[in-house]
């Protein structure tokens, strides 16, 4: 099954579908400066409009990188709490989806005096 929003792959090759702020903490965690030094998160489609990626950096922490063609954004900067980067990633990733418009529903009330 694909997934229904974006998904997580490691240079190891790992990949997770839609995963948690816990599984992307997880994904951080497993990175290391040898074998495994980035994961990228993005839509699961073809040509997707925004990414996000960590990697690990040779002096410590993590670079992480955001990028939204559709919104012009560009953000690079280093952290060095994983937490802190799993829940920023979340709550970067979900505001993606939050300007989709729910359906309308439309009714019709009759004025009746």
């Amino acid at each position: 099954m694909a997934a229904t929003y974006y998904c997580a792959d490691s240079e190891n090759g790992d990949h997770i579908d839609d995963p948690s702020e816990d599984a992307l903490f997880e994904l951080i965690s497993d990175l290391n400066d040898t074998d495994n030094t980035f994961v990228v998160i993005q839509p699961d489609q073809d040509e997707p409009v925004w990414f996000t990626s960590v990697a690990v950096l040779e002096d410590g922490g993590y670079e992480v990188v955001r990028r939204d063609a559709s919104r012009r954004e560009h953000e690079v900067q280093v952290e060095a709490s994983i937490s802190r980067i799993a829940n920023d990633l979340t709550l970067w990733m979900a505001a993606r989806h939050s300007t989709k418009q729910p359906n309308s529903q439309v009714s019709t009330f009759q004025n009746r005096s």
